[in-house]
Parts: structure tokens; C-alpha cells; sequence
């Protein structure tokens, strides 16, 4: 370097020129963009986010994962590679980009002349402004120096003054002279990567991150966007919950269980007749669905079932609620996501708009490749500012984004493919339809319904990761699977001990047993084979399985709300051993259709709704089978009485409506019921006596309470009804009683109480078979002395009234038993009422006594507690009389013990 005091000069200069432009560089990047340095010294654009931030975007839930098809994931993956190569094609652009740019000092060789893409080898500047090749450089130190600190320019000039005096004879240094300094560089640079360098160029690393960014938000756009994620989570926390449900193994292991059993029966082929009789009891516990409905009648299937071994259906009771749970949040998750198909637009949008990405990206990238090169030709229209016009430049990225571009395009293709690929699937076949065909065929729950819509779009999903998953899901679907639950629940919860214990002896002596909302009928019940009266209410499912049979003293069963089955072994026992049978239901289709199959029932009392339009359903074309129905009692709305009834005319005695303030209005029907004894139409808003009534020859009970009626005069039609013994009239709006009641010589029983009755017809008491007659509740002032004449009257009713006086041939009625005259206006009681030695009760309480008789004594059957009388009026009595009547009653208490 000694030798070469100009080389060494140039060299300096040289460095101080490019350590002053890195600094300059460097300062103006801080100044743009602080605190984007790395611990490594490269540029980084801290300031944005980093490149976990951004990968989170991509981030679900790990329990979403069973939702996310193979193209999903696979897309995933291939947006954070393309995330990666964005990011850090945009960290370089930001710290490593920039043009250099030289003066162009002639013009250009033409196309033939030299390579398209070389520079010129030669340029010619104006005059003054440029030197030939090969010529020194003389005055190019001197002219450097301004841009120099001071110290710099004299540390050069000594150094260049030595190297002259020490060496006189050494070259000057060669080269283009451009008279430009470095501001000028700095300046030229800057324009021309504004001017000359294409917008891509420049861009392509932002661009790329920012469709990144829409491709990765749109991949999962449905798992974040609020009225599907929730849905999303609820189906995600239920199917997780089936899946590991230890209910759900042992479902399925049952099913395993029978075929394997089913499997071993073909290949050993048909079993001897015990081993069938065998497979009969094992039929008693097996599943509904193994049984073919006929009106309503299980029957059981030919094929054998195999016995479950007890362990499987042992089943931890917490286990078993928790089962319990999941069935009722299947059941509303299905009804709430199954009237909608939101989910599967927003994903097949999502999908669309990837696609369409897609094209839009490879469009216009494939436009713009050929424009990223190396060089380019800047010509800025700053010629005022450095005298110059034309520029080449040189892109320091430019190969470095190419091979970006590249990669990414390809990575852009395989996404798009993968696109087409998801559209296809979608469209490919109705995702918005799911059926359970093949877990019906492989599992005994062959009642697993299909699904619709979001639900069955969700489904399909599954099954792109593990259809292990769906079929248990549809465990959950299955009321047959429900229902064994339910009955292995209850099973282990009423044990034969605990239904023991609620067996009790009703009012007529009979052993009787009442179950209440329970989810099912334990089979402990069966073996109650001492119970005579079942009531069964508000459970919802009641299967009679053929251990029914046991029960061999059943005779009446009572089901409030209860759809009830039976298999075929329990309705043949059910037909032949049941008299009587109460249903109560809400809509007339809940009636089971075997009761009308039941050939022996006895009595039959259907209670819910059997308004006119549903007559027609009530199914008594098959009430033709009830060859033995006595009694039939119907409690409902009914506006007419329904005309396949008369189909029972031959042998129903007994028929009792009872409406509910429906008002009856037609009742032709009744004409036919030759065979009726007893009537009742109870509040059925009638206003007169039915004239249909009157063709009843056989009738002998008539009960109309509470309607409204106001006149009885067509009561001397009642003459033809030779057999009519008792006629109810009660709680009505009757006023008054007209001559011809005197007409129904056979009438024994009368009841107008509750009427509005004020006086009594003699006529009345003329009725020579009159041994019961209430008039109580009405306003009657005055009782005739005909009363008299009733000589087989044992109880009279004229309480509540507004008697004063009582006429003495009443107490001629030697063979009264009951007498009611409380809260009258009674003064006194005669003293004839001795006369009345079949007296059991008498009741005085509400009037105006003073004393009773002591006469009462005479009455050998009056005990005190058949003396209805305040307690200060009974020590009127004298003492011998009140020791006689409660002697009496210590007696008869004593016996009865």
C-alpha cells in the first residue's frame, strides 16, 4: 500500500464514503421504523406482530378438531407455511430492500448489437460533464472532500500531499467521472425505487401476508362467528359426553352380545323344544323393537334373543342419571338445531370465498411474475438536480422475491385444489340429510330416526374424522335405547320390597297398589301376585311384559295418562283376567288400541277428550269384541252422543256421561240402548228431559245432575218406563214439581235437592213405593200432612229449607229410618216423634228448639252419634234418655270392636 499512495488514497475515501452511507441508511430506517432490530442484528418488524400472533388466527378450540375434515387440516397447515413465507418476505423487504443506481453517459446498444438484458458498455455524456475511459481522474479528490467531516478532508490532504513528494511517478486512478456526490446517490436511489421498480415488486410480500390472512380467518370463520359457535360448542360438549358415556359401551356391547348369540344360532340350526321354551323366558326382557305392533299389541318376533348377563345391565346410578341428562340434551339439541341449516351456508360460503380467493390470486400473480427483474431503466424527471436523465438500476431482492413468488404460487395452487376439492364434497350429495341406516342395521335401536339440516350437516362432518363418533351419538337418538335405561334405572331403584311396602287394603277390602310418576313400570310389580287394583298415573311409558301373567287375582287397572304396551303373552292374559279398566288421557289417539280387544272387561271408564270431531277415532267398531261390557262411563266434552255406541245396546246396562259443561245436544242414539238399567247425564247443560230418555223400557235408575234444568212437566211420560225406581233430579234449577209425578207408581227413590223448589204437590205423596225422598236445599215453607201417606218412607231430606212447623202425620211414617231437618225455622218437636222406633238418624242442628222430646228415648235405634243436635239441646234430655242413648252407643261401639 506504501508503494500505491493514490490506490490507498482512493481506498479510504472509498471507506468513509460507505461507512457514512450505512449510518445515513441505517439512522433514516430507525427513524422510520424504531425498535424493529432483533437480537440478531436483522430488521424486523416488531411494530406489526410477530409470527405466533398471527398464527393464532388459525388457533380452535382442541375439541373442534373432530369437526375439521382432512382438507381442512391440510389447508391449515399450508396457510402457515404460506404465513411464514410472507412474514418473512416482508421482514426482508422492510430491512434489506433497496435499489443502486448509476448515471447512464450514452445511449444504449441496440438489440443486435449486444444481449437484451446486459447493460451498455459504453455511454457518452455531455461536453464538460464526462471523461473518456482511461483518462485520470485529477480533480476527482478535491471534489469528494465537501462531503467529508473536516477532520476526514484533512487527514486526506496530508496523506495526499506525502504520497506525492514519496511518489512522483505513480499512475492517476481510472474511471467514469460523474460529478454526482453521495446525497445525489442517496436521492437518485430513492426516486428510481418509487419510479422504476413495478408495484409488485414492492408490494408482493404485503399482499401475500394479507391474503394469508383472509385464506387462514376464512378456514375457520365458522367456529368463531357467534350464532354458530355456539351451536358448535353445545354439539361438541354433547357428542364428547356420548362418546364417553358409559352407557353408550354398554348399549352397544348388548347389541354385540345378541349378535354373537344370533350368529351362533344359525350355525348350531334349530333347537330342541326346551331349549325353546328357554329362549321364550329370555323374550320377556327383551328390547321393544323385537316385537311387531298390531293395534297396539307387541307381539314378539320369531328370531331368539340371547340373555344379557346381569353385568351388563348393572349400571351405577350416577352413570345412569348422567345418561338420563344426555338423552333430554339430545332431544332439545336436535329440536332447536334441526330447524335450521345456517351452519352449512356459512361453511359452504366460506369454502366459496376460499375459492374464489383462489382464482383471484393466481389471476393476477401470474400477470405480474414476468415484471420482478434485476435490473431496471429508471428515467425520473430530475435531470434540473443531478444533470442527468437516465438511470440503470440494479433490485437487490429482485431474485429473492421471484423464488418467493414462486413458492407461493405453488403453495396457492395446491390450496385452490383443495378448495375445488371441499366444493365437490359439499355438493356432491345432500349433507343437509343424515341417516342412521347403518347403525340401525348393526345395533338392536332400529328406531334411530334420521336427521336434518345443521344437525345432519354436523354429523356428516363427524363422520370425516371418526364415525365411531356418530354411532354412538345415535344411541342417544333412540327411544328404544332411552327406555332401557329408564328401566334398568328403575329396576334397581323399586325393588319388590319397596313396592311391598305401599300395598294397602282400599274401602272395599281389595289389596291395592298406587304408582306416581315414575319413568316406567318396575318389574318387581309382576311378582306382586297377590295385588288386585293397579293404579298407574303420569308415567310415561308402561310395558306389560308377560310376567303379567303372575298377577293371577289382577282385576282392575287404572291408567291417568300412561301410554301403555303389551306383548302378546300379557294381552292374552290381560283379556281373560281383566274387569275393569280406567283410562284417562288427553287426546282420544292416546287410548291404547288393545283395550277395546279386552273381550272380558267388565266396566270401562275412558276420561279425557271425546268432543264430537274425535268421535269417529274412539275406535267402537272394535268395542263389538267387549262382548262382556256391563258399564261404561265416559268423562268428557261430548256435544253428541257418539252412534257406533249402539253397538253395545245388546248387553250394556250401565251408562254414565259426565261432561264438563259441554252441552249435550244430541242424544238419538240412546233410543237403541234397549238394555239400559241406569242413566247418568251429568253436566251436560240440558234444560229439559231428553225425550230419548223415554224409550228406555228397561231403565231404572235416571240421573241428571247438574244441568240446567227449570220445568219437569214432560215427567209423565216416565209412566211408560214401568221399571223406573229412581229418578235424580238434583242440582238444577226446578221451581216447582208438577201433579203428574203421582203417574210413576214405581218411582222408590227421589232426589230434588239443590232445586228451587217451593212447595210440594200432594200428588207426591201418593207414590205408594216411595221409600226415599230428598227435597233438601230448596225453599220450601210448609210440609203437607200427605206426607203421612207414604207408609214405606225410610229416609227423608228436608234440611236446609225454611220449615217452622212439622205436621204430625209425618211421624206415622213408622218405617222412617233417616230424618234430616236441620237448619229449618223448627220451633218444636212433637212429641210423637216416639213414635218412630226404626229411627238410626235424626238431624236437628240450625233450628230454633228450646228442648228436645224426651219422648226420643222411645227410639231404641237412635244412638248419640246419629243425633246430630248442638250440644246444649242434648242436656235437655233427661238423664235416663241421654244414659240410654249413649249407653246404647258405647254398646254398639263395644260389638262393632
Amino acid at each position: 500500500m506504501s508503494q500505491h499512495p493514490q490506490a490507498f488514497l482512493q481506498y479510504i475515501i472509498e471507506q468513509r464514503r460507505t461507512d457514512f452511507q450505512r449510518v445515513t441508511v441505517a439512522f433514516s430506517l430507525w427513524g422510520k421504523h424504531k425498535g424493529c432490530f432483533s437480537k440478531t442484528g436483522t430488521l424486523f418488524v416488531a411494530a406489526m406482530f410477530t409470527l405466533t400472533e398471527v398464527a393464532s388466527l388459525n388457533d380452535i378450540k382442541p375439541t373442534y378438531r373432530i369437526l375439521k375434515p382432512w382438507w381442512d387440516v391440510f389447508m391449515d397447515y399450508l396457510g402457515l407455511v404460506m404465513l411464514m413465507l410472507a412474514i418473512f418476505g416482508t421482514t426482508m423487504q422492510i430491512s434489506k430492500d433497496q435499489v443502486s443506481c448509476l448515471p447512464c453517459l450514452g445511449q444504449p446498444e441496440d438489440a443486435s448489437g449486444g444481449k437484451a438484458n446486459s447493460f451498455p458498455q459504453k455511454c457518452s455524456g455531455k461536453a464538460g460533464s464526462s471523461a473518456p475511459i482511461g483518462d485520470p481522474i485529477a480533480t476527482a479528490v478535491p471534489l469528494v472532500s465537501k462531503d467529508l467531516p473536516d477532520e476526514a478532508v484533512n487527514e486526506i490532504h496530508s496523506v495526499l500531499h506525502t504520497s506525492a513528494e514519496q511518489y512522483p511517478n505513480q499512475p492517476q486512478p481510472t474511471g467514469i467521472k460523474t460529478n454526482l456526490d453521495f446525497q445525489q446517490y442517496v436521492f437518485i436511489n430513492q426516486m428510481c425505487y418509487h419510479v422504476a421498480l413495478p408495484w409488485y415488486s414492492k408490494y408482493f410480500p404485503y399482499l401475500a401476508l394479507i391474503h394469508t390472512l383472509i385464506l387462514m380467518v376464512s378456514s375457520n370463520f365458522w367456529f368463531k362467528y357467534p350464532k354458530t359457535s355456539s351451536k358448535i360448542e353445545h354439539f361438541v360438549s354433547i357428542l364428547g359426553r356420548c362418546f364417553e358415556s358409559p352407557w353408550t359401551t354398554k348399549a352397544l356391547s348388548e347389541t354385540a352380545c345378541e349378535d354373537s348369540e344370533e350368529h351362533k344360532q344359525r350355525l348350531t340350526g334349530a333347537s330342541s323344544t326346551p331349549h325353546q321354551m328357554s329362549l321364550e323366558e329370555n323374550n320377556e326382557g327383551a328390547s321393544p323393537n323385537q316385537a311387531t305392533p298390531m293395534l297396539g299389541v307387541k307381539i314378539s318376533a320369531d328370531k331368539p334373543v340371547a340373555e344379557v348377563p346381569s353385568s351388563m345391565t348393572i349400571l351405577d346410578k350416577k352413570d345412569g342419571e348422567q345418561a338420563k341428562a344426555l338423552f333430554e340434551k339430545v332431544r332439545k339439541f336436535r329440536a332447536h338445531v334441526e330447524d335450521s341449516d345456517f351452519i352449512y351456508k356459512l361453511y359452504v360460503a366460506q369454502t366459496a370465498v376460499k375459492t374464489v380467493k383462489f382464482i383471484l390470486i393466481l389471476s393476477y400473480t401470474s400477470t405480474f411474475l414476468a415484471e420482478i427483474k434485476f435490473y431496471h431503466v429508471c428515467e425520473p424527471d430530475i435531470k434540473q438536480l443531478t444533470g442527468y436523465k437516465t438511470f440503470f438500476c440494479t433490485h437487490n431482492m429482485a431474485y429473492m422475491l421471484r423464488k418467493l413468488l414462486l413458492t407461493y404460487v405453488a403453495l396457492i395452487l395446491i390450496y385452490g385444489m383443495t378448495c375445488l376439492y371441499s366444493l365437490y364434497w359439499v355438493f356432491r350429495r345432500p349433507l343437509k340429510e343424515y341417516s342412521f341406516e347403518k347403525v340401525r342395521e348393526e345395533s338392536s335401536f332400529s328406531d334411530i330416526p334420521d336427521v336434518k339440516n345443521d344437525f345432519a350437516f354436523l354429523l356428516h362432518m363427524v363422520d370425516q374424522y371418526d364415525q365411531l363418533h356418530s354411532k354412538r351419538f345415535g344411541v342417544f337418538l333412540s327411544e328404544v335405547s332411552e327406555n332401557k335405561l329408564r328401566e334398568i334405572s328403575l329396576n334397581h331403584e323399586w325393588t319388590f320390597e319397596k313396592l311391598r311396602q305401599l300395598v294397602f287394603r282400599n274401602a272395599q277390602d281389595q289389596q291395592e297398589l298406587h304408582l306416581f310418576m315414575l319413568s316406567g313400570l318396575p318389574n318387581a310389580v309382576f311378582d306382586l301376585t297377590d295385588l288386585e287394583v293397579l293404579k298407574l298415573e303420569l308415567i310415561p311409558e308402561v310395558r306389560f311384559s308377560p310376567k303379567v301373567s303372575q298377577m293371577t287375582t289382577l282385576r282392575e287397572l287404572h291408567l291417568c295418562h300412561c301410554p301403555a304396551k303389551v306383548d302378546q303373552t300379557a294381552f292374552a292374559f290381560l283379556r281373560d283376567h281383566l274387569r275393569c279398566l280406567h283410562v284417562k288421557f288427553t287426546d282420544v289417539a292416546e287410548i291404547p288400541p288393545w283395550v277395546y280387544m279386552l273381550r272380558s272387561l267388565r266396566e270401562l271408564n275412558l276420561t279425557g277428550n271425546l268432543n264430537s270431531e274425535n268421535n269417529k277415532m274412539i275406535g267402537l267398531e272394535s268395542m263389538r269384541d267387549l262382548r262382556h261390557l256391563k258399564t261404561l262411563c265416559l268423562k268428557s266434552n261430548l256435544t253428541k252422543m257418539p252412534t257406533n255406541i249402539t253397538d253395545l245396546s245388546p248387553h250394556l246396562i250401565r251408562l254414565l256421561v259426565h261432561n264438563d259443561g259441554t252441552k249435550l245436544l244430541v242424544l238419538n242414539s240412546l233410543k237403541k240402548m234397549s238394555s239400559l238399567i241406569e242413566l247418568e247425564l251429568y253436566n251436560c247443560e240440558l234444560e229439559r228431559i231428553p225425550h230419548a230418555v223415554f224409550s228406555l223400557t228397561n231403565l231404572q235408575e235416571l240421573d241428571l245432575k247438574s244441568n240446567n234444568i227449570r220445568t219437569i212437566e214432560e215427567i209423565i211420560s216416565f209412566q211408560h218406563l214401568k221399571r223406573l225406581t229412581c229418578l235424580k233430579l238434583w242440582h238444577n234449577n226446578i221451581v216447582s214439581i208438577p201433579a203428574s209425578i203421582g203417574q210413576i207408581r214405581s218411582l222408590e227413590s227421589l232426589h230434588l235437592c239443590h232445586n228451587k223448589l217451593e212447595a210440594l204437590p200432594p200428588a207426591l205423596f201418593t207414590l205408594p213405593k216411595l221409600r226415599h225422598l230428598d227435597v233438601s236445599h230448596n225453599s220450601i215453607t210448609v210440609l203437607p200432612p200427605d206426607v203421612g201417606l207414604l207408609p214405606n218412607l225410610q229416609h227423608l231430606a228436608i234440611n236446609s229449607n225454611k220449615l217452622e212447623v212439622l205436621p204430625k202425620p209425618l211421624f206415622r211414617c213408622t218405617k222412617l229410618k233417616v230424618l234430616c231437618l236441620g237448619n229449618n225455622g223448627l220451633t218444636t218437636i212433637p212429641e210423637t216423634v216416639g213414635q218412630l222406633v226404626q229411627l238410626t238418624q235424626l238431624e236437628l242442628r240450625g233450628n230454633c228448639l228450646e228442648r228436645l222430646p224426651a219422648q226420643l228415648g222411645s227410639c231404641r235405634l237412635l244412638h248419640k252419634n246419629g243425633l246430630i243436635v248442638e250440644d246444649h239441646l242434648f242436656d235437655t234430655l233427661p238423664v235416663e234418655v241421654k244414659e240410654t242413648i249413649s249407653r246404647e252407643t258405647n254398646v254398639s261401639f263395644t260389638s262393632g270392636l
